[in-house]
């Protein structure tokens, strides 16, 4: 796992700087929850009666009145949006970076298969975004008990697993594509994601694009479905990691076949 290792290693402060950032949003956007409160059955009326606007973001079906109601919108918002960007960011640039920073030559002097390196770099994008996960879902959760609001653990947790599975697809159909560039591909992970993001807002405003929903992860971690409903919706879930998987395996294929520039 010399690989696996080296890449935590190299990854540590950036993981620690996103981790605590989006960390540190979602408990100071849950500890002003207890002064909005005050003036949240106005704020939630105004959600309900703009339309499209409302529609866009699942404000129309969710009373944001409620801690968990309030906590979902921002929680897409920031873990949803952020979350999806670190995903990418980390995938697109995990295996052209050696080409781009000219450090091939030092990892391919080690007597490790490339099948091995795709492997190992791979887990450790999938590791990082655990981290990342499993911080912001505790100390969100704390915060709920630090302003003595009632937890729906079920809701809460399935909010949570949705994003963590939507940046495994994020990371991986990125990871799939940093096989296939030498140069960084900053631009196109964050192209990526901003796009599949936009499109679950057009398939929420217009049903003549609800087709979108087969294409984007973010149609399976809307919060007013999950709330709503109490479920996730696994058809979408399963898709998403079959695009993860597909994109995946075109990356490892690409990667031991590929001509390494040193």
């Amino acid at each position: 796992m010399i690989i696996l290792k080296h890449e935590l290693k190299l990854s540590r402060f950036s993981l620690f700087i996103w981790t605590s950032i989006l960390t540190v949003l979602m408990v100071i956007i849950m500890l002003i929850y207890p002064e909005m409160k005050k003036d949240m059955d106005g704020i939630n009326n105004l959600f309900e009666n703009m339309g499209s606007f409302s529609s866009a973001f699942g404000m129309d079906q969710i009373n944001i009145g409620t801690a968990m109601g309030y906590y979902g919108i921002e929680a897409e918002n920031v873990i949803g949006i952020a979350g999806g960007f670190f995903a990418a960011l980390l995938g697109i640039s995990i295996l052209s970076k050696e080409e781009k920073d000219r450090t091939a030559e030092f990892l391919l002097s080690h007597p490790i298969s490339r099948s091995k390196i795709v492997y190992e770099k791979f887990l450790s994008v999938i590791i990082q975004i655990l981290i990342l996960n499993i911080v912001i879902t505790l100390f969100s959760a704390i915060s709920f008990f630090i302003i003595d609001e009632k937890l729906k653990l079920k809701e809460f947790l399935l909010l949570h697993i949705a994003f963590l599975i939507m940046q495994i697809e994020i990371g991986s159909i990125c990871f799939g594509l940093s096989a296939f560039f030498r140069k960084s591909g900053l631009g196109v992970g964050i192209g990526l994601t901003a796009i599949l993001y936009f499109c679950n807002i057009i398939k929420n405003i217009t049903t003549s694009a609800d087709f979108l929903k087969y294409i984007t992860p973010y149609g399976y971690t809307e919060v007013s479905y999950i709330l709503t409903e109490g479920k996730l919706d696994l058809k979408l879930i399963g898709l998403g990691l079959l695009y993860a998987l597909v994109f995946v395996i075109f990356g490892f294929i690409k990667y031991i076949k590929k001509d390494i520039y040193v």
